[in-house]
């Protein structure tokens, strides 16, 4: 059996024993989010700059200390002005509060292809709310390199308000320009933290 054979083997059954370290990929991730313009239309955007992880046990499917943290400064809609004015005081202050985190212990188990909660805890604008993930499990695999990657997707709804991104506009025949409630979702893959890198944290 080659080297390569041996690492993928020893992955699979290390990664099987107990809960390992993982690390989202950011180049197979996104955290993104939608909201509603005019309350008839839904407007995208994203953050580029993210980072986070989680401890997972393949055996018993479950997942527990995930962490998420987003640079909101990085916030792209696809249009520069509506960019910088997201970032000023009038939504994510983000010169005051650069960052935006989601912080879960668990454990919880994760099911394939079906939706379960991940209570924890949102941190936005300096505010700290609980909130809780709707996180589907896409399944595990050991890639061409050897690596162990999991796929997943998760989603939530926030009230901004709740977090002070309170600013809006009264629309004259009734209404708002812009919706309270917004729509949380991260998908994407994470990828087994080598030991050498766990025992440095």
């Amino acid at each position: 059996m080659n080297k390569i054979l041996l690492s993928v083997a020893a992955t699979l059954f290390s990664a099987s024993l107990s809960a390992a370290p993982y690390a989202l990929d950011g180049y197979h991730s996104e955290v993104g989010f939608k909201v509603k313009h005019l309350m008839i239309s839904t407007v995208p955007g994203k953050f580029k700059s993210f980072s986070g992880g989680f401890d997972f046990n393949a055996a018993k499917g479950q997942i527990k200390d995930v962490s998420v943290t987003v640079d909101v400064t990085s916030i792209d809609t696809g249009v520069e002005m509506r960019d910088k004015h997201l970032r000023s005081g009038d939504f994510f202050d983000a010169e005051k509060n650069p960052s935006a985190t989601f912080l879960a212990e668990g454990p919880v188990k994760v099911l394939a292809d079906k939706a379960v909660k991940v209570p924890g805890t949102l941190t936005l604008r300096g505010v700290t709310k609980p909130v809780v993930l709707e996180v589907t499990y896409g399944g595990s695999v050991v890639d061409p390199m050897g690596k162990s990657r999991v796929a997943f997707e998760a989603e939530t709804k926030i009230n901004r308000s709740d977090f002070g991104v309170s600013w809006n506009k009264q629309m004259d025949k009734g209404g708002v320009m812009i919706s309270e409630e917004v729509r949380i979702v991260i998908t994407g893959e994470a990828t087994l933290v080598e030991a050498a890198k766990a025992d440095k944290k």
